[in-house]
């Protein structure tokens, strides 16, 4: 995984600017449930009233608040409340407060200067509480459990005339018994005691004229506001980031499979052997495609489910820290639910891929061989095939399907558990004036940001397992050194550049077999000249050829082009120069000009047609209506197979390469058309170095040079003639192919 990781080196700048994307995002919703509490406990429950010093008060209230402070605390609030005077103000000033504050003509009023809020509420605060409890003294039981009352007996002999009494009292028993009621009142909780100044203040406002429902009508609506506000920047982040990463995730799987085509271009045929064709497929688009979509779900949530989890801790705390084991137990119950279900799905995720492997192959055997099928009428044992593989991928993935279909359930569960038991506990904390009823729902919404934010990571745990695999598998191909490489430094030819293939003492064996295929091969392949290869089926023929390539490397000995050695010649280099011709013939989806130029893409249209017409193939060219613009489908299935040989024959001639291969190509060439074909290169390819290998004597028989393999070994070497006379092999393959009179005859 690390090693396909390197790519994301390119899209740096993208990471760290989806990752400030994904701070604001999950800033933002960590920020809703707070203004969400503001609502409920201020909006809803304050009136909207949001500070805890009144910006206006009443001359008779501020009066009433004095007596229960000490001198130099009233000194402090009439530095910052000033008395609002006409003769101060200018008329449309005047007319302004009157406007806002209708018994202002009535009674003084003092207006607050917005400063020093924390110091003034701290003196405020609880002289406030006091009247409010006074002048509602009959409706409210103000008693704090276990502690006496915070009135005095003498008050119910003067008829609550709570004012008068203090009044009444000399200065150091009004100092004694304000300092006692302080001591009570203190023992109110903050939550109440908080409450208790705005509801005082709202009474004050009340009193005033001021429109308390504007006020809160105006908080609720700039709260809400930024609200919007917020979830429209979290949702403007959250498409920036689905965008951002899927591009990041494209560009990724995109450099991964030019990678892995890469690599697979330098394979040489070991290494093809190793890797099935279906499995080479199946890595470079689903495994891909699985890595693909384990990077795009990292980088939107491996980088914001922390932030989130870690940003939800933090305010559950600031919100209230007695409830934080509820968070706890639902986050250690989800680790165990998340690792159990991996203990359980882990294995089958392994397996998933190597089942899609089969099935790949199972399907590309079928499709290749569709024709041979129905010939031999095996429809039903390749169906019963290919439902043995099909249900097989079908079980394991109903059973991963099932396992995963019950995490979600049950984290829903959980996560319903947790909010019951928040509501239970926080219900009690609120009887007892502990807690806010915004702060429990607030505290309700962080606990589902973290649990969220570990249920997001459950979702790399379920693409993880599978995508480990395929980044596994994929890394065994980029992993792979081919076994043939290129020289450091390649030599120079030490001839002059003409086309002489020379085998010298040449072995091959195949990768961990026991024997030799080729065994001390020695021969020369002359320029203008015809050397042919023949021999029974497995006698070494192709494997012989194929080491010209280098498609594999010789075991021991050595074969030179032009004196050199190949294996110190750079493949680019060495293949330029050869023209091949496999025996299957292959085309490309395309047109018969782009096939025959796929070699030698700026040929002229003159090289072109020379090309078909040695190919023997300018006839049935030419009988197409749309000429050498003839579409190709792909594999060349629109064409016969003799017309796919010509195709790829007329392919290497246009390239011009010094040395023509043709393995076994005349093979689906009727014997006219062979004739004419050998004639044709013999007359126009007459400098070149043409290697043959075939099956049919008549392919051979003028060529300058014939080799005869039989068991991987040269066991005749001559002219046509000289090999019916000295060669048993050959004279063998002669006589079941030509009469007895042609016999005599050669």
């Amino acid at each position: 995984m690390l090693k396909l990781l390197k790519h994301l080196k390119k899209s740096v700048v993208a990471v760290l600017f989806v990752t400030i994307l994904l701070i604001i995002q999950a800033n933002s919703d960590l920020s809703l449930p707070s203004y969400t509490s503001d609502i409920i406990n201020i909006g809803i429950i304050k009136g909207g009233i949001d500070y805890t010093v009144p910006e206006v008060i009443g001359k008779s209230e501020l009066e009433k608040i004095t007596l229960f402070i000490e001198p130099w605390e009233q000194d402090i609030i009439f530095n910052h409340f000033s008395l609002l005077d006409k003769s101060k103000n200018s008329e449309k000033e005047w007319n302004a407060y009157l406007n806002t504050y209708p018994t202002l003509s009535e009674e003084g009023l003092y207006l607050w200067d917005g400063e020093q809020e924390d110091e003034i509420s701290a003196i405020l605060s609880l002289p406030m509480t006091t009247l409010l409890i006074i002048d509602n003294y009959d409706q409210l039981d103000m008693e704090v459990e276990g502690q006496p009352s915070l009135f005095p007996a003498e008050l119910e002999t003067m008829g609550g005339d709570f004012y008068t009494f203090i009044s009444s009292l000399p200065e150091e028993a009004r100092k004694e018994f304000l300092t006692s009621m302080k001591d009570k009142m203190s023992q109110m909780p903050e939550m109440l005691l908080s409450q208790s100044v705005s509801a005082y203040i709202k009474a004050e406002y009340e009193r005033i004229g001021i429109n308390l429902s504007k006020i809160q009508t105006r908080y609720i609506l700039i709260t809400g506001a930024k609200m919007l506000g917020l979830a429209l920047l979290a949702m403007i982040a959250s498409i920036l980031v689905t965008l951002l990463s899927a591009k990041i995730g494209a560009k990724l799987s995109r450099d991964i499979r030019s990678d892995v085509f890469q690599k697979v271009l330098s394979f040489s045929n070991t290494e093809m052997d190793k890797f099935s064709t279906a499995s080479l497929i199946t890595r470079s688009t689903n495994d891909v495609q699985q890595v693909q979509m384990l990077i795009i779900m990292m980088i939107r949530i491996v980088i914001y489910a922390p932030i989130l989890a870690v940003g939800g801790i933090f305010k559950v705390l600031n919100t209230n820290s007695s409830m934080t084991w509820i968070i706890t137990a639902g986050v250690v119950t989800i680790f165990i639910l998340i690792i159990l279900l991996l203990i359980i799905s882990l294995p089958k995720f392994r397996r998933m891929q190597k089942l899609v492997d089969r099935i790949n192959l199972v399907m590309r055997e079928i499709l290749t061989g569709l024709p041979v099928i129905r010939a031999f009428s095996t429809e039903d044992h390749e169906k019963k095939r290919f439902e043995e593989a099909n249900i097989d991928l079908t079980k394991n993935s109903l059973f991963v399907n099932r396992v995963m279909t019950f995490l979600m359930p049950s984290l829903m569960f959980i996560m319903n558990l947790i909010s019951l038991l928040i509501v239970w506990v926080g219900a009690d904390r609120i009887d007892q004036g502990t807690m806010q009823v915004g702060d429990m729902v607030a505290f309700i919404q962080y606990t589902m940001q973290i649990i969220m934010s570990f249920l997001m990571l459950t979702m790399i745990s379920i693409i993880l397992p599978r995508a480990g695999v395929s980044a596994r598998r994929l890394g065994e191909v980029l992993s792979v050194e081919s076994s043939i490489q290129d020289p450091k430094t390649e030599e120079s030819f030490t001839m002059k550049r003409e086309g002489r293939i020379e085998f010298h003492n040449v072995s091959f064996r195949y990768p961990n077999a026991d024997e030799d295929v080729l065994s001390d091969i020695s021969f020369v392949a002359k320029p203008g000249e015809t050397t042919a290869i023949i021999g029974s089926t497995g006698s070494g023929k192709s494997t012989l050829i194929n080491l010209i390539p280098r498609f594999y490397d010789v075991t021991k000995g050595k074969i030179l082009l032009d004196g050199t050695d190949i294996r110190k010649i750079k493949q680019h280099t060495l293949r330029e120069r050869l023209g091949f011709v496999p025996q299957k013939g292959v085309l490309f989806t395309g047109t018969i000009e782009s096939n025959i130029k796929f070699g030698k893409e700026n040929a002229s249209e003159k090289e072109v047609i020379r090309a078909a017409r040695i190919a023997q193939a300018l006839e049935f060219i030419e009988a197409k209506p749309e000429g050498y613009e003839s579409p190709i489908s792909q594999g060349g299935t629109n064409v016969s197979g003799g017309q796919k040989q010509r195709l790829s024959i007329a392919r290497a001639i246009a390239k011009a390469p010094d040395i023509f291969i043709f393995d076994d190509s005349f093979s689906a060439l009727d014997y006219k058309t062979d004739a004419t074909l050998r004639k044709t290169l013999k007359e126009e390819l007459s400098d070149k170095c043409i290697i043959i290998v075939a099956q049919r004597i008549s392919t051979i028989m003028h060529a300058e040079q014939i080799l005869v393999l039989d068991n991987g070994k040269i066991v005749g070497k001559g002219t046509h003639k000289d090999l019916l006379a000295g060669c048993e092999v050959y004279r063998q393959i002669a006589s079941s192919q030509l009469s007895k009179e042609e016999l005599e005859y050669e």
